[in-house]
C-alpha cells in the first residue's frame, strides 16, 4: 500500500479567534483544514496541526518540519502589517517551512504570510472588507498555464473574508488570479528553494461555515455596512443555510448570486487537490 502523505496544517488564529469561531457554531479553520485534505488526498492523509499564535506551541514530540510532506495554512484574524507577537512567530515559522523546502499551500493569511516571509508586503485594502463571495476572479496569463489551476475556469467566484491585501511581491513571486477588488487572489511564490502556492480566498468553506464566519461576524458587518441591521445580517445567515441543506433551492441561489463555483465541491477544491496532486505526491515520489 502507497504511504499516506503527512501535512501539517499551521491554524494561524490567537486562541482567542478560535474560541470565537466555536462560540459562533463555526468549525475552527485548523479543523476545517485537516478534514479537506484528508478528503481530497487519494487514499486519505495523516495531519497534524500546529497553533504558532500560541505562546507554547510545537510541533508534535520528534517530529521536524521536513518530516512533513506538505505544510498548509489556514486564514486568520491576525493582523500581519503590525507588530505582534502572535504575529512574527508564525512569519518566522513560514520562513523555516521555504528554507526546510517542504512544498506549502493555504488561504488569506496564507498568502499574506508567504509574501511576508519571502520580502513582499500587505496592507489594510484600501476598497475595504472583502466579504462572501469573491466575484470574478480572473487567472492572469500566468495563472492559466499554472498547475495550481488546471481544470478550473480563467474566472470564478469563490469564498472570502478579509481586510488586508497583498501589495507587494517579493522576488520569486508570480501573480495568478486577481479581482477588482484585490490585485493578488492567488499568487505563487519560490523562495529559499521552497515552493508555496497561496489564494487569497478560502476553498476550504462551505455554505454553512460562511453562514457561521457571518452569524460570529454580523455586529461588525452591520457596523461595516454589509447589513442594514442585525435581523438582515441573521436573514442572510438563515437563507445560506437553508441553501446548504437544500442546494435546489433556486430561489435562494439567484438571489444570493450563488453558482456551482462555490456549491460544487469538485469546482471549489480544484486548487487543493492540484496541490496535492502536482507539488506533494510528485516530491514523496523522489
Amino acid at each position: 500500500m502507497a504511504q499516506q502523505p503527512r501535512f501539517l496544517v499551521v491554524d494561524g488564529y490567537a486562541r482567542e479567534g478560535r474560541e470565537g469561531l466555536s462560540a459562533g457554531g463555526a468549525t475552527t479553520a485548523g479543523e476545517l483544514y485537516r478534514r479537506m485534505l484528508d478528503s481530497c488526498t487519494p487514499g486519505g492523509a495523516s495531519v497534524d496541526v500546529l497553533y504558532p499564535a500560541d505562546p507554547d506551541a510545537a510541533l508534535p514530540s520528534g517530529a521536524a518540519l521536513g518530516d512533513y510532506d506538505g505544510i498548509a495554512w489556514t486564514g486568520s484574524s491576525l493582523t500581519i502589517h503590525q507588530p505582534d507577537p502572535q504575529v512574527t512567530p508564525q512569519i518566522e515559522f513560514a520562513r523555516a517551512a521555504f528554507e526546510a523546502g517542504v512544498p506549502s499551500f493555504g488561504s488569506c493569511w496564507a498568502a499574506q504570510i508567504a509574501v511576508v516571509a519571502a520580502g513582499g508586503l500587505c496592507a489594510v485594502n484600501p476598497r475595504g472588507r472583502e466579504m462572501g463571495i469573491a466575484r470574478k476572479i480572473a487567472l492572469t496569463d500566468a495563472g492559466r498555464g499554472h498547475p495550481l489551476y488546471i481544470g478550473k475556469k480563467t474566472v470564478f467566484d469563490a469564498f472570502i473574508s478579509h481586510d488586508d491585501e497583498i501589495t507587494h511581491l517579493p522576488p520569486g513571486a508570480v501573480l495568478l488570479a486577481s479581482n477588482d477588488h484585490s490585485t493578488v487572489q492567488a499568487v505563487a511564490v519560490v523562495h529559499k528553494g521552497g515552493h508555496f502556492w497561496g489564494l487569497q480566498y478560502h476553498p476550504e468553506y462551505d455554505l454553512h461555515e460562511l453562514a457561521r464566519l457571518c452569524y460570529c461576524r454580523k455586529q461588525k458587518l452591520t457596523d461595516k455596512g454589509f447589513f442594514r441591521d442585525l435581523d438582515a445580517a441573521q436573514a442572510f445567515v438563515d437563507q445560506l443555510e437553508a441553501l446548504h441543506q437544500d442546494p435546489s433551492r433556486k430561489d435562494i441561489a439567484w438571489l444570493l448570486g450563488i453558482d456551482q463555483d462555490v456549491i460544487n465541491e469538485d469546482v471549489r477544491l480544484a486548487e487543493v487537490r492540484n496541490w496535492i496532486e502536482r507539488l506533494v505526491l510528485p516530491t514523496m515520489a523522489h
